[in-house]
């Protein structure tokens, strides 16, 4: 039965509601059929940033001390479903359709957003409990990594994050002697505009749309 007219707790009550309506039910049965997808959930390790899958994506890692579950207005919140969700989907996008990773995070980040507002939890109280449990990378926490965690995506967001820095550095003005402020700063967004695009076609594709959206 079509979406727009199906409400989950009446299914013959016709509502009027858009086309791209989504409702709790259909998410959550989205996210079950993901969850049950996965061949095998370890939670025996420090896992930087919380979750990570491995090298050939058959395992998602969850780490160790991340809570199965938080409370949100009285109620008990499972929250490893959310995380399988946005694994699955960062892996897939960076394996079978070649993005980058920052493009697949952000894309896999939204579908975790969605999930936990279906399920009737703000987002913000979902992500502020997370980060008390996030460790980075250099953490002393990181004590037991597993040997085939994918470190791909540590590695695209640390080159990320070095280039903004030192984009923001020589914007300021701190450029070595004999160099144009300018001339630099624009090889370094030139070289980060590299890093994001991953130099495939599908990166290329994203960039561009990033860019039209910009």
């Amino acid at each position: 039965m079509p979406i727009d007219i199906c409400h989950p707790t009446a299914p013959h009550e016709k509502l009027r509601l858009p086309e791209w309506y989504v409702s709790s039910l259909m998410m959550d049965r989205a996210l079950d059929a993901v969850v049950r997808r996965v061949r095998k959930l370890d939670r025996k390790h420090d896992i930087p940033y919380l979750a990570g899958y491995s090298l050939d994506g058959k395992i998602i890692y969850i780490d160790r001390h991340m809570p199965k579950e938080f409370k949100f207005r009285g109620r008990t919140i499972e929250t490893d479903r959310f995380l399988i969700l946005h694994e699955e989907v960062e892996k897939t996008l960076i394996d079978q359709l070649g993005l980058h990773y920052l493009h697949a995070h952000q894309i896999a980040t939204r579908a975790e957003e969605a999930a936990v507002r279906a399920a009737g939890v703000e987002w913000h109280a979902y992500d502020r409990f997370m980060q008390k449990y996030v460790k980075h990378i250099g953490d002393e926490r990181l004590q037991k990594v597993p040997k085939d965690l994918d470190l791909k995506p540590y590695r695209d967001e640390h080159d990320d994050e070095l280039l903004q820095r030192m984009l923001k550095s020589v914007r300021a003005g701190n450029a070595p002697k004999g160099i144009h402020v300018h001339d630099l700063a624009e090889a370094i967004a030139e070289l980060r505009r590299r890093v994001r695009g991953h130099d495939t076609e599908a990166g290329r594709r994203s960039a561009a749309i990033e860019r039209a959206a910009n």
